[in-house]
């Protein structure tokens, strides 16, 4: 039946009234966005950090009496000093080191001793290492010189690189403190979560949504931090067997570097060299350097054993979202990948399995 010209109207404006509020709501949204932006970060990792510190949280609770506030402030102040007081040492010794390798290189007296005669055997490499570090052993002034360029190059990268890590320690404290809030307040914040999933998602899946992030940010980052550790107990343990100086603080780094989701081999390359340089090339050194190098290579192979524990989705969905989220939003995407895909993953299969449900519920009601 066609529709009067009076009908055709108040749906014209009808449509236009929603087009309007649709447009207004999408203004406010972008604002809202905008004012919050620089902030987003900062809350992410806050809401990460109290994820994954609740469950001790919910531990001590029974302990200190049900206080949420109390409990949520003695866990931040132990975690600010297990993160600031190695932070610290590190920091005290870097500054050590690089003063006394000033003044050693401003006396003139720093020499590289010559290189052993079995260098130049290496494969491929041995005569150009060989001569290179000949040269550098009679000649370092000059070969300094040479490089000047390249070595400034490295010295802007690496103060970038110091300032970068400096400026997210701070914003990781800042996102500490406002995980121990949101811990004290953690019946709520759940409360409100599974309300917005079921909003979203419907009251059958945002139950299981919710325990799905859940349950994913803390595999990832206790993951994550179970990584760093065995590769600080694996390097480290070698560190001090070797007699390395400052094996302990270098084994502290090996720890922080694997938890801001940085290579080992940051730590581990150098202090090959420097056993190389200092003790020569010998089957103890050569053992050392492989077992060294390896061990930081080691988050490849556990990264899969490990990453994945605990969630309702195959560990390849996890890894795969950890590594890409990495790739393409750094370490907060280490965790924000593996939620959005093991989110994404279980819609999909409960989309594929729920297809046959209108023709049974038809023929349920037809019987």
């Amino acid at each position: 039946m066609p529709l009067t010209p009076i009908t055709e109207r108040v749906l014209s404006r009808e449509l236009l009234d929603v087009l309007i509020r649709a447009g207004l709501v999408a203004v406010l949204a972008i604002f809202c966005f905008r004012i919050f932006a620089p902030f987003l970060n900062l809350m992410v990792w806050a809401l990460i950090l109290a994820i994954t510190l609740y469950p001790l949280q919910v531990r001590l609770r029974l302990v200190l009496a049900d206080k949420d506030g109390l409990t949520a402030t003695l866990i931040i102040l132990v975690a600010f000093a297990i993160i600031l007081v190695p932070t610290y040492l590190l920091g005290v010794a870097v500054a050590h080191s690089i003063e006394h390798g000033m003044a050693i290189f401003k006396s003139g007296s720093f020499r590289i001793p010559p290189p052993d005669a079995s260098v130049s055997g290496w494969p491929i490499i041995g005569q150009r290492v060989y001569d290179f570090w000949q040269q550098a052993s009679i000649d370092l002034t000059g070969v300094a010189q040479k490089f000047a360029p390249q070595l400034k190059e490295a010295g802007l990268a690496v103060l970038g690189t110091v300032t970068g890590l400096g400026a997210g320690l701070l914003v990781f404290f800042v996102a500490l403190i406002v995980a121990g809030i949101l811990m004290a307040h953690g019946e709520k914040g759940h409360r409100s979560a599974v309300q917005i999933a079921s909003r979203i998602s419907g009251p059958e899946n945002g139950p299981q949504i919710t325990e799905l992030c859940t349950a994913t940010i803390r595999a990832v980052a206790q993951g994550v931090v179970g990584i760093a550790f065995i590769q600080m107990l694996l390097i480290g343990i070698a560190f001090v067997i070797m007699g390395i100086p400052g094996a302990g603080l270098l084994a502290l780094a090996v720890l922080l570097v694997g938890i801001m989701q940085l290579p080992a081999t940051l730590i581990t390359v150098p202090v090959i060299v420097f056993v190389i340089v200092t003790q020569g090339v010998s089957t103890m050194t050569i053992i050392f350097s492989v077992y060294v190098f390896v061990a930081g290579l080691a988050d490849n192979v556990l990264k899969p054993l490990l990453l994945g524990r605990g969630v309702a989705v195959p560990m390849p969905v996890v890894l795969i979202g950890a590594l890409g989220g990495m790739v393409t939003g750094g370490v907060i995407g280490l965790f924000i990948g593996p939620v959005m895909l093991a989110v994404g993953y279980q819609l999909f299969w409960r989309w594929v399995k729920d297809q046959g449900k209108p023709a049974r519920l038809k023929q349920e009601h037809h019987a």
